[in-house]
């Protein structure tokens, strides 16, 4: 593994204040939330567009926020609900059986492996590409949704952001022929040093541009769900974010 599979520190943080700008869509049968940007500053940025992969709380305020953060950067950003409507609550208790939620869902008949989520993000890439007409496209997974940055490059993405990746392969780290830039924590258990280090040596062999940044005194979820009322966090995550525009702002 190039990083572990999710587990409680996946639910933990903070529920951030604000009033989504942007539209609860539908693709398919599947729930998005889409942040459209200023006519003036998509056209400064060549009208590409960011599909966004949350964490495993899916669609919800946070990452409605920070789909409106990347528009008012000047990307189009899709949310796409990857776990089909079984997303998890946020703060639950530690006894959650994550291995079986992924394996199954939560009764028993929505599986959230990658055969099953798969479909949904080429959905999502569907949709930007004939949809919405758009040719310069870029991803970026928060913990779950790293993977799906990872695996689909080959279908379009062209450079990507991940933040404390989880359940991310060798093999699909390494096949991610493209920019990639990963925001990370010091303590981590899904994607701790020896982890990180492997993955800078898999990303450096492959030849694509990569950058690896460490944000001290925060822990897994600090880009998304970090406590804004501490002054670490508040930095880190605040950071996390301009890392992945100036990396799209380069790359795209």
């Amino acid at each position: 593994m190039a990083s572990y599979a999710p587990s409680d520190c996946c639910v933990k943080g903070i529920r951030y204040e604000g009033q989504p700008t942007g539209q609860d869509i539908q693709i398919g049968t599947y729930d998005a939330y889409l942040a459209t940007p200023d006519n003036a500053l998509a056209e400064a940025h060549g009208h590409a567009a960011l599909l966004y992969i949350p964490d495993v709380i899916g669609i919800w305020q946070n990452s409605r926020l920070m789909a409106d953060q990347y528009a008012a950067n000047g990307y189009l950003t899709l949310v796409i609900d990857p776990f089909n409507g079984d997303a998890l609550s946020l703060n639950r208790g530690p006894d959650h059986d994550f291995d079986g939620w992924i394996a199954h869902g939560t009764n028993g008949d929505n599986p959230h492996t990658a055969e099953a989520v798969d479909p949904i993000i080429e959905a999502a890439i569907r949709y930007l590409r004939e949809e919405r007409g758009v040719t310069t496209l870029g991803a970026v997974g928060y913990c779950f949704g790293a993977k799906y940055v990872a695996r689909h490059q080959k279908n379009g993405i062209q450079a990507g952001f991940m933040a404390h990746p989880s359940f991310v392969e060798p093999e699909e780290l390494q096949g991610f022929r493209a920019p990639l830039s990963i925001a990370s924590a010091p303590v981590d258990k899904l994607f701790p040093q020896e982890m990180r280090h492997m993955s800078e040596n898999w990303l450096n062999e492959k030849g694509d541009p990569w950058q690896i940044n460490v944000y001290s005194h925060v822990e897994h979820g600090f880009s998304v769900r970090g406590d804004p009322t501490e002054r670490h966090q508040r930095f880190a995550k605040e950071q996390a974010f301009l890392q992945a525009i100036n990396w799209f702002d380069y790359w795209l």
